[in-house]
């Protein structure tokens, strides 16, 4: 276990990484917290059920509100975070879904950025606004203008940095900020970044969210989300999240604990491979554009360079215009990259997607979109792949 005294001196996000979270005399000596499945909870005495009773919980005492494995992974999460305390969800999706649900009622105002993950706008436009909440969506680059948008009742700001799709990068400080003054809480689906190269509280953040299905768990083979909030926010977030049941099962959260461990060395490799690659698809005459914040080109560079330690594996480009023909040509020909949906496992994807739906700003760019993801396999490998289906494509399609 990491212990800390006012004379500890501050830890790095890789000794955290390895640190947080174990508690190896509490378990037999085991390096890993051991996977505890259970429901029922027993009590040896009447004093022993009474004191394990919280003021806004009497039934915490419950497999459904935390195992010693959830509890390890969370405050392993919180210390990385730098946040309050943290909580899981079964999915990323879900941890989105319930933060935003936990802030709000009927008559709030709610403004999402314009470049949010499709899922998480369907279901502000289809839920949140059938509960009674006015959603609105404000331009990914319009910073300390947000201040324009906000009103008396807006009660959450969120934001996704980059953007889902279209990676813009957001001037999150200036918008906290500016989401502050009228007392409204700033979300952030900090997913991409991860803790490691997006610290979210120290930007203003209320809330971090993260689909830990993605680089947390590491190896495609978990479905979990968690939130991590300030202290003014977990009361909110947690009475939400136990109010509508919210749990997620030992043996994912296990996976996650797992992959914490090694996610710095992963996720070095996975942004070193992307940027590689964003930078050799620049120069190729089939690509028009790459969308990777960390590419001196790109227009978000400076506030990325600015707010951000790191990158991830993921990024997108845009094609020039060419038929579905060519398209399946150029998948076909792909060797390494798989067909999926998520990212943030070992393995390299490549996913065509439909133009991303726009309220403000409509989509820029006539060609196919492929949303790319760097895996950790050799970069040079990835580098051919990736130029002789392109190539093949042009010579075909």
């Amino acid at each position: 276990m990491l212990r800390t005294t006012s004379s500890t001196p501050k830890r790095s996000h890789d000794t955290l990484l390895i640190h947080a979270g174990r508690d190896p005399g509490a378990h037999s000596g085991m390096v890993n917290t051991p996977i505890f499945r259970g429901s029922t909870i027993l009590s040896n005495s009447l004093e022993e059920w009474e004191s394990r009773k919280q003021p806004d919980n009497p039934m915490a005492s419950y497999g459904r509100f935390g195992t010693p494995t959830t509890r390890a992974f969370e405050s392993a999460l919180a210390r990385l975070e730098g946040g309050y305390q943290s909580i899981v969800f079964p999915s990323g999706l879900s941890a989105c879904t319930h933060s935003l649900l936990a802030m709000v009622r009927s008559g709030d105002h709610v403004l999402l950025s314009d470049s949010v993950y499709g899922p998480t706008r369907a279901f502000a436009d289809r839920v949140l606004t059938r509960l009674g909440v006015a959603v609105e969506y404000f331009d990914p680059c319009i910073g300390a203008g947000i201040a324009r948008q906000l009103r008396p009742n807006t009660r959450v700001v969120y934001v996704e940095s980059p953007g889902s799709v279209s990676f813009e990068v957001q001037d999150v400080p200036a918008i906290a900020y500016a989401a502050h003054t009228v007392d409204a809480l700033v979300l952030m689906d900090n997913t991409w970044a991860t803790p490691l190269h997006f610290r979210a509280f120290e930007h203003g953040v209320d809330v971090s969210i993260q689909a830990a299905t993605k680089y947390i768990v590491g190896h495609s083979d978990a479905l979990l989300g968690a939130a991590t909030a300030n202290e003014r926010a977990w009361p909110l977030l947690k009475n939400a999240a136990h109010d509508f049941g919210q749990t997620a099962g030992a043996d994912d959260i296990y996976l996650a604990l797992r992959g914490l461990r090694s996610l710095s060395v992963r996720l070095r490799q996975h942004a070193e491979s992307g940027l590689r690659l964003a930078e050799f698809l620049q120069s190729h005459p089939a690509v028009a554009q790459v969308l990777h914040p960390a590419l001196p080109s790109d227009p978000g560079h400076a506030l990325w360079t600015r707010d951000f330690t790191g990158a991830s594996g993921l990024f997108a480009i845009v094609l020039k215009p060419v038929g579905r023909d060519a398209l399946c040509q150029l998948f076909d020909a792909l060797e390494l990259f798989g067909i999926g949906l998520s990212w943030g496992g070992f393995e390299s994807l490549a996913l065509p997607m439909d133009a991303p739906l726009r309220t403000i700003r409509p989509w820029a760019f006539e060609g196919p979109l492929i949303r790319i993801h760097a895996g950790l396999e050799d970069c040079d490998d990835l580098m051919r792949d990736m130029g002789q289906a392109l190539d093949f494509m042009r010579r075909h399609g």
